[in-house]
């Protein structure tokens, strides 16, 4: 594709990469073709080339539009077209610079920006958070049922009693919203690999990953963020911490591009090793050792997974956690069109409920189509998000991996 961005733009390094991005694409359309908003409304508007089309446009002077904020609004940022562009086009990287600018030259009426702002003071933030939380929960039953449906239930988790006894250190992420929503998945993380002979340590002021404000164009509080996490983290890998355990898929492709997003800072090579030691969970354990470690599911209980667009497309992993589940004896249901977003990404669920929900729903029905017992997910927000409308239980894939630990491994208190 041809461009004709603006020098002063040129000279910035999200120019050129917009410029790059740009021309990589050869208006091909593919894309479209896996798209989740394309596939419900059928606008070419709202399917990445469309996008594209109109950030190149906003990009080269020409001035934004309500209507192109819509478009670009309605994008999940599930990056599905990446995993099919034949040209390696880096679309979302072209996507968060469009709506900054587009955020910059034409500002959102006041209930949007309200809206945007208490996200970003809200979720990121644990102590501001969780009592909110606990008081939706406190007050859950009194609720009508569209605003029930939206407060998860509260999970309680026993103490984390583990060994510390393995050869093996590595830093685990809490996470901003996970640790309220669903303590019990990174207490199940920490048996598990503690059952592996890996040591895991939580850095306490450690936080979000940032992707929540960087999503919502707001990219001097996401480096704040990043940069706190580096300055909580670094201790311990001076201290030889081999990697960054990220339970939430949606989190991991986050802190795996600090390197790229902090690169023109005083953070940059701190941030580079971060990214060189994140690594999502499924990437720590090895199936081989976890069959040895663990025992078996002998119950064939039917498993349907559920692969986040964070795990598949922002990360590329693809059939890992699958097999490991199937390795250890659980049936996998079939899942159709397992490659669409159920809706969640992030504050988009919040932020475009009809679509959400329809997406939602599609991906129910696909995943409770052959019958399975239990949904299993990767990410928090995904499973938040289904959690309440699903007619079987979802859980974290990691909670199924907990189960399996032999009888008298530890006291779980």
């Amino acid at each position: 594709m041809q461009t004709a961005l603006p020098d002063d733009l040129l000279s910035t390094v999200a120019g050129q990469v917009a410029d790059e991005v740009l021309r990589n694409c050869v208006h091909c359309g593919f894309c479209n073709a896996t798209c989740p908003t394309y596939q419900l409304t059928g606008d070419e508007l709202d399917g990445p080339r469309g996008r594209i089309y109109q950030i190149k446009e906003v990009l080269e002077g020409n001035a934004p539009t309500e209507r192109n904020r819509l478009h670009l609004d309605r994008c999940l940022t599930c990056r599905a077209c990446e995993t099919t562009c034949p040209s390696g086009v880096d679309y979302h990287l072209l996507l968060d610079t469009g709506r900054e600018i587009i955020e910059k030259r034409l500002p959102r009426k006041l209930p949007e920006r309200l809206l945007r702002r208490a996200l970003r003071l809200v979720l990121p933030r644990p102590a501001v958070f969780k009592p909110l939380l606990r008081l939706g929960q406190f007050m859950r039953p009194l609720l009508p049922a569209t605003l029930r449906q939206r407060i998860p239930s509260r999970h309680r988790t026993a103490p984390v009693n583990t060994s510390n006894s393995g050869s093996r250190t590595m830093l685990l992420l809490d996470g901003c919203v996970q640790p309220a929503l669903a303590p019990q998945i990174n207490a199940a993380t920490r048996r598990v690999l503690d059952a592996l002979g890996i040591n895991t340590l939580v850095a306490g002021n450690a936080g979000c990953c940032g992707a929540l404000s960087q999503h919502l164009s707001a990219t001097a509080e996401a480096r704040t963020f990043m940069c706190n996490n580096i300055d909580a983290w670094w201790p311990a890998i001076k201290n030889g911490a081999e990697a960054i355990i990220v339970t939430a898929s949606g989190c991991a492709p986050m802190v795996k591009d600090y390197g790229r997003l902090l690169a023109d800072t005083d953070y940059a090579a701190r941030a580079a090793r971060v990214s060189a030691l994140t690594r999502d969970l499924s990437e720590i354990i090895d199936i081989e050792a976890a069959a040895q470690a663990l025992g078996r599911s002998d119950a064939g209980q039917k498993i349907a997974f559920h692969s986040p667009c964070t795990l598949q497309h922002g990360q590329g992993i693809k059939g890992v956690v699958e097999h490991l589940l199937e390795r250890l004896g659980y049936v996998l249901t079939p899942v159709s069109n397992s490659h669409l977003c159920c809706g969640s990404a992030g504050t988009y669920s919040i932020l475009q409920p009809g679509m959400a929900s329809v997406l939602r729903d599609n991906k129910l029905e696909a995943l409770q189509d052959g019958k399975p017992d239990l949904i299993a997910t990767a990410n928090i927000g995904c499973l938040v998000h289904m959690a309440n409308h699903a007619d079987v239980p979802v859980k974290h894939w990691i909670e199924l991996l907990e189960t399996l630990i032999p009888r008298g491994t530890y006291d779980n208190g």
